[in-house]
C-alpha cells in the first residue's frame, strides 16, 4: 500500500485522479478498451472533478461499474448514488462513456444481484476508484465483513454507524429515513481489480484510516484487507492522516 498525504482534500483529491488516470490510460495503451469502478459520497467530490479534466483520456472505450446501491430507493432521491454518479461523473465526461452499469435499488435486489454479477464477472476491472467509511467500510461491506463470498455482488444490512454517517453527510433529513440495506459489491470483487485508488478526506475518517493502515487485516476493519492487495494508493488529506504514528 502506498500512502499520499496532503495538506487538503481538494489537493489529495487530484493527486487521486492523476494516479488512477495514469493507469486508466496506461491500461487503454494495452488493449482497445477498459473497465473501472467508481465509488460515490461526499469523500469523492473532488476526485471525480479533478478525474473528470484529466486530459487524454478515450472515455468511449471505458465500461464504468457502479459500487453499491440502497435497496429501495428511488433514484430521484437525493441519495441516489446512481443519480449521483449520472450528474456528478458521467454526464459531465468530454466523451459518453462505451457504457454505464449503475445498480438500480429501486427493482428486485437479488436480480440485480446477478445481472450486475454476470456483466462484471466476464471483465477484469482495471481501475477501482473507491473510498472508506467512518465505520472501515469498504463499499457498503460494513464490519464484521463478508472476506469469504466469491460473488461480485450482495445485499448486505446496514449497521448503525454506516447509518448515522450517511445521515450525518445530510443525504437524509433522518436517521430513520437511511435504508437498513443496500447492494453492494462485494470485498473480493473489490480485489480484483489490477490498481486501487482509495481517496479518503475529512477528519471523521481519521480513526477509521489509523485501524485500516496500522491495524491488522480483519474483518471488523473491513478497509485493513486493502494491506493485502498488490497495487493500493491510498490518498489522505492531513485530517484523515492525522492520527497515523
Amino acid at each position: 500500500m502506498k500512502i499520499h498525504q496532503s495538506a487538503d482534500a481538494t489537493t489529495s483529491g487530484a493527486l487521486a485522479a492523476k494516479t488512477g488516470a495514469g493507469k486508466l490510460r496506461q491500461a487503454l495503451e494495452n488493449r482497445s478498451y477498459a473497465n473501472i469502478i467508481v465509488a460515490t459520497g461526499a469523500s469523492q467530490f473532488e476526485m471525480l472533478k479533478h478525474l473528470i479534466a484529466e486530459p487524454g483520456i478515450a472515455w468511449e472505450r471505458v465500461t464504468i461499474f457502479h459500487l453499491d446501491e440502497y435497496v429501495g430507493l428511488p433514484i430521484d432521491h437525493p441519495a441516489s448514488f446512481r443519480q449521483y454518479l449520472w450528474d456528478r461523473f458521467v454526464k459531465q465526461l468530454p466523451h459518453p462513456p462505451r457504457a454505464f452499469h449503475p445498480l438500480n435499488g429501486e427493482i428486485d435486489p437479488d436480480a440485480e444481484c446477478r445481472r450486475l454479477s454476470d456483466l462484471i464477472s466476464a471483465v477484469t476491472i482495471d481501475v477501482a476508484f473507491i473510498g472508506i467509511g467512518e465505520n472501515g467500510h469498504i463499499a457498503f461491506n460494513d464490519p464484521p465483513a463478508d472476506f469469504e463470498t466469491t460473488v461480485p455482488y450482495h445485499i448486505v444490512d446496514l449497521d448503525e454507524a454506516c447509518r448515522q454517517q450517511q445521515f450525518g453527510e445530510g443525504w437524509f433529513p433522518t436517521l430513520e429515513a437511511v435504508p437498513t440495506q443496500a447492494i453492494s459489491m462485494t470485498v473480493s470483487e473489490i480485489l480484483r481489480s489490477r490498481h486501487l485508488i482509495c481517496t479518503v478526506p475529512d477528519e471523521r475518517k481519521a480513526e477509521a484510516v489509523k485501524n485500516s493502515v496500522e491495524g491488522p487485516v480483519t474483518n471488523t476493519v473491513p478497509a485493513s484487507i486493502l494491506q493485502t492487495h498488490s497495487s493500493t494508493d491510498l490518498f489522505l488529506d492531513r485530517a484523515a492522516a492525522s492520527r497515523l504514528s
